[in-house]
């Protein structure tokens, strides 16, 4: 009986272990403080979402995401976030290791993910979904169409997986060229190593609009899966959590609001009991999350809402010309949804 016990102790203390394997434990917020800034794990290659221009300076909306996490915690980004450019293969593995406190690198939120890998998803920064992209010299006009072509993918991500199911289940033959980097995957397609590049619709205008002529090639009209992007954290610590999800919440309860980074000044001065708390102007909020009480007022002032970072690097006006859609207010039929900051 006694060996009974201790086989079931045993048992009982290795599944514990496996499930805390990824544990971060806590206090995050404190090591970033002591070292005065976040390291940050993005893409590197994709224009519109992480990208560093010819001066080095980073843009994107995940960059942007970022940098409401910076801003919520330092009152300021400038200085506050070092980069780490990440493939999809090393991406998970860096934040794992602590070699990065956030991940915001147009990760797919999964069951999967977000347990047996030990992370924590933040809220949704962009709905998306799988597409196909090919050279409009071919004629293809549905992905339907594909059979027997050869397609670049990405591996490590869930694209490869997404696109072998959707060819089986139309009982469409395919061909896989699997590259590790984006850049290396776009130079291969825009080469015509492969007829069809496969992955995520916002990477694939992305890559689009930083090709030679971007004209030349057409995104088809199929979307094959779900695709929510999110920050991602350790799992573990619950307040490094918060703080990272309220501050992309932040900028979508800004836009519910009404509150800019032109008028969030002049905001401060309403006597709306849910713009006064969500300005800090009634405290509270700051003190739950550990944070100054103007931190959401700080966001909005030096980062944006969330409408202004979606226009100024995905939206209509912009290369990649991308409609809200999904990523519209709820109020607006779209999914972008906040809870009440009380």
């Amino acid at each position: 009986m006694r060996n009974v016990k201790s086989l079931v102790i045993g048992c009982t203390l290795l599944l514990s272990s496996a499930s805390f394997a990824f544990a971060d434990n806590g206090d995050t917020l404190k090591a970033v403080q002591d070292k005065g800034y976040i390291q940050v794990g993005v893409n590197g290659d994709l224009f519109g979402f992480g990208k560093a221009d010819q001066k080095g300076v980073w843009k994107g909306l995940d960059v942007d995401t970022a940098r409401a996490v910076a801003v919520a915690i330092f009152g300021d980004y400038k200085d506050r976030i070092r980069y780490t450019p990440l493939t999809a293969k090393t991406r998970f593995t860096a934040l794992q290791s602590k070699e990065i406190d956030l991940l915001t690198r147009n990760a797919t939120m999964t069951l999967g993910r977000d347990t047996s890998l030990g992370l924590d998803f933040a809220q949704v920064n962009y709905y998306d979904g799988q597409g196909f992209m090919v050279p409009k010299k071919l004629g293809v006009t549905s992905a339907k169409e594909l059979s027997g072509a050869t397609v670049c993918v990405l591996p490590g991500t869930t694209t490869e997986q997404n696109a072998a199911d959707f060819f089986r289940s139309n009982s469409m033959d395919w061909k896989t060229v699997t590259i590790e980097s984006t850049a290396e995957l776009s130079q291969a397609f825009f080469a015509g190593r492969c007829d069809v590049m496969t992955s995520d619709a916002s990477q694939l205008a992305g890559i689009r609009a930083s090709a030679p002529k971007a004209t030349d090639y057409a995104i088809l009209p199929e979307i094959i899966s779900k695709e929510p992007l999110a920050p991602a954290v350790r799992h573990g610590d619950n307040q490094w959590k918060d703080i990272v999800n309220y501050a992309v919440l932040a900028m979508i309860n800004a836009e519910e609001l009404g509150i800019t980074s032109a008028n969030v000044d002049e905001m401060t001065k309403s006597k709306d009991p849910k713009i006064m708390r969500f300005l800090g102007v009634t405290e509270g909020n700051g003190k739950a999350l550990g944070l100054d009480e103007k931190f959401a007022y700080n966001i909005i002032k030096k980062v944006g809402n969330y409408g202004e970072i979606f226009e100024r690097n995905v939206g209509v006006n912009t290369p990649l010309g991308i409609e809200r859609g999904l990523n519209a207010l709820w109020t607006n039929g779209g999914l972008m949804y906040s809870p009440p900051f009380k």
